[in-house]
């Protein structure tokens, strides 16, 4: 048998999301914030091409969004209730890290993979938060595939999407347990 780190797999098949809408401040200030970077830029990266980079959204970026998110729902039509949804998203948020897919012109390694290669940052990432102990969940919505509010909002170039934004914060209390897949109906053996 190989060596086995317990409590890492121990860590991973108890693993929770913790609500957005549940988290508050205190978040990580930058120097908490830097190991769990670290730990998510080491997810899997063929042809070691950075595919994907982070924009730290702090108090004020935070605030900026919740407002271009009113401006951007209106424009595009967007439900009340979704515009009050997606605004509180940012307004709540202690602070978020967002994944940018930033995909480089390779010869060897299909667009496709460099964004499942920013999708795999995006759960280290989560993954590394919930690990040091804060509570941390995952997040798109329509916002975040409106152009202009990449651009405007984020500063995104073209060709470049948002990959997923975590929210990261103190958890004010642990989500309950949730049904998980049913592994025989998702799993097929095949040994010839």
């Amino acid at each position: 048998m190989p060596d086995r780190n317990q409590a890492a797999l121990d860590f991973l098949l108890t693993r929770r999301s913790r609500p957005a809408k549940t988290l508050t401040g205190p978040a990580p200030d930058r120097a908490a914030l830097e190991p769990i970077l670290t730990a998510a830029a080491r997810s899997p990266d063929h042809g070691k091409l950075e595919p994907w980079r982070f924009i730290v959204l702090e108090r004020g970026a935070l605030d900026r969004l919740a407002d271009l998110v009113d401006v951007r729902g209106a424009d595009l039509g967007e439900a009340p209730e979704q515009i009050a949804k997606m605004r509180s998203a940012f307004a709540d948020s202690p602070l978020a890290v967002v994944v940018v897919s930033a995909p480089v012109d390779s010869p060897k390694v299909p667009q496709v993979e460099q964004l499942y290669s920013a999708g795999a940052v995006c759960l280290a990432l989560l993954n590394a938060a919930l690990a040091s102990g804060w509570g941390a969940n995952w997040l798109s919505g329509w916002a975040t595939y409106d152009r202009d509010f990449l651009r405007d909002g984020l500063g995104l170039a073209d060709g470049e999407t948002v990959a997923g934004i975590i929210h990261i914060g103190t958890e004010t209390n642990a989500p309950p347990e949730r049904p998980r897949p049913d592994l025989a109906a998702l799993t097929t053996w095949m040994d010839t």
